[in-house]
């Protein structure tokens, strides 16, 4: 995608505001973040979550892509559980 607009639904936003990342960093991890899973198969928009960081504290963001109107929707953002990822935040326990 070539610049896309990118909105971020409410409940991103109290996420984030809870979590306490910043929305630069959210921007900076669908520019640049690791994309660690890809759901485009499972909805109706591609759609992928993505490995970013605040310092060195790992964080997840959620995002649909809709690329006939070149927009990203930011639809949550979370720190991962230890409980449930790997050490490295990119996989899950099994």
């Amino acid at each position: 995608m070539f610049n896309p607009k990118t909105l971020f639904r409410v409940h991103a936003v109290q996420r984030m505001f809870e979590r306490e990342i910043s929305a630069k960093k959210v921007l900076s991890a669908i520019k640049t973040g690791e994309t660690i899973e890809d759901y485009s198969s499972e909805m109706p928009e591609p759609s992928r979550l993505i490995l970013g960081f605040q310092g060195k504290r790992p964080f997840h963001v959620v995002t649909s892509e809709n690329p006939i109107t070149n927009e990203t929707t930011i639809i949550t953002v979370y720190v991962p559980d230890p409980e449930k990822w790997n050490k490295d935040s990119r996989s899950r326990r099994t």
